[in-house]
């Protein structure tokens, strides 16, 4: 995504903003003060891992702390990847469950 940050000359507040087309850029104005006056900043690169690489480097058998369990994904990547481990084919509605249960959707299936 063509996300930019920038600067306040100004006010010196930093914030981000999408711009789908280069004319975008010369409307910015500050959120804060609203200056025109603005510098655009270098910003730092993210690479967001795919679920098959996460499930390549996940190691099942490493001690986990209590913020691992915490985040339901981490959760539903530990079953996955131990099943794949044993040999277990569980089939795709093993996979449909887990899911469910890393985005939360699963607890609509139950009256709480």
């Amino acid at each position: 995504m063509p996300i930019y940050e920038y600067q306040c000359n100004q006010c010196q507040r930093m914030m981000s903003f999408l711009i789908l087309k280069i004319s975008e850029a010369s409307t910015l104005k500050c959120k804060g003060c609203g200056s025109k006056d603005l510098n655009r900043l270098l910003s730092r690169v993210t690479y967001h891992r795919s679920e098959s690489d996460r499930m390549a480097e996940f190691n099942t058998n490493k001690p986990r702390g209590e913020e691992f369990y915490k985040d339901s994904r981490n959760v539903g990547l530990w079953a996955k990847k131990r099943a794949k481990e044993l040999g277990a084919d569980l089939g795709p509605e093993f996979d449909e469950v887990v899911d469910r249960a890393r985005t939360g959707k699963i607890l609509e299936d139950y009256d709480l």
